[in-house]
């Protein structure tokens, strides 16, 4: 397999700012979910909040994995101008951010 190609999974573990109201986190969370409709290299997109019991999240509170056909797709994604905009309203709400990508694969 070339190197860029295949599956790439997306990871950002955020922690919103406490000022940040309930219904400005749903409303930035339905404008993510919704750039998989408008931005091609985005194949799917998943969330959701943390629910461990080991207490090892370190603070962050949010997880949001999307899913591209090639680590080409993200870096499409990244400077596609939908998510530049959109990048430019949901990182300042944000306390903490990390991100991961990496490639699936089976034991």
């Amino acid at each position: 397999m070339e190197e860029g190609k295949g599956e790439v999974k997306h990871v950002l573990l955020a922690k919103f700012k406490p000022e940040i109201s309930a219904e400005e986190i749903e409303n930035l969370i339905k404008g993510y979910s919704n750039l998989v409709n408008l931005i091609e290299p985005m194949k799917g997109f998943h969330w959701g909040t943390d629910v461990s019991i080991e207490n090892l999240h370190q603070g962050f509170t949010h997880v949001f994995v999307s899913t591209f056909e090639s680590t080409e797709g993200i870096a499409e994604y990244v400077a596609h101008p939908v998510h530049v905009e959109f990048a430019n309203k949901f990182l300042p709400a944000l306390d903490k951010v990390l991100v991961v990508d990496y490639k699936p694969t089976s034991a």
